[in-house]
């Protein structure tokens, strides 16, 4: 039922609960948003409805996508997890700052990698992917 991270004296210790997928009529227990089975099809609604026509040509491009690789290769693990101690298995290269607020697209050293879970709360607090800011608390 929970997710399990080893600790430094290698204990298993819990740090969230499974929930049900936000998916219509979908009850599997999952850890993130999205179960495994409906992760891609959220993703593909959200490229046709919820991102612009620049943004999802630099997300499909050849470029992005051999630095995205590199970065995930270099860096496997979430960056954020890493340093509460969690070791969970990075799915996203982030950038750190967002390309609409001035980052550069594709540098390196603008990226980092990130578990999907991650990823949701940093979008969700600055705003870029649910177009809602919220307060960090």
């Amino acid at each position: 039922m929970y997710n399990v991270y080893k600790d430094k004296q290698g204990d298993e210790m819990p740090y969230k609960p499974k929930k049900p997928c936000n998916y219509h009529n979908c009850n599997k227990l999952t850890a993130n948003q999205f179960c495994e089975e409906h992760k891609k099809a959220a993703e593909k609604a959200y490229n046709q409805n919820g991102r612009d026509k620049e943004s999802q040509s630099f997300y499909n491009s050849a470029a992005w996508k051999k630095l995205r690789n590199i970065k995930l290769c270099l860096d496997p693990l979430c960056e954020e997890c890493y340093k509460k101690d969690i070791l969970s298995k990075a799915t996203v290269a982030d950038h750190i700052v967002p390309i609409k607020q001035g980052g550069v697209a594709l540098d390196i050293n603008n990226l980092q990698s990130l578990c999907d879970s991650c990823r949701s709360r940093k979008s969700i607090t600055e705003g870029s992917r649910f177009n809602s800011k919220r307060k960090k608390y």
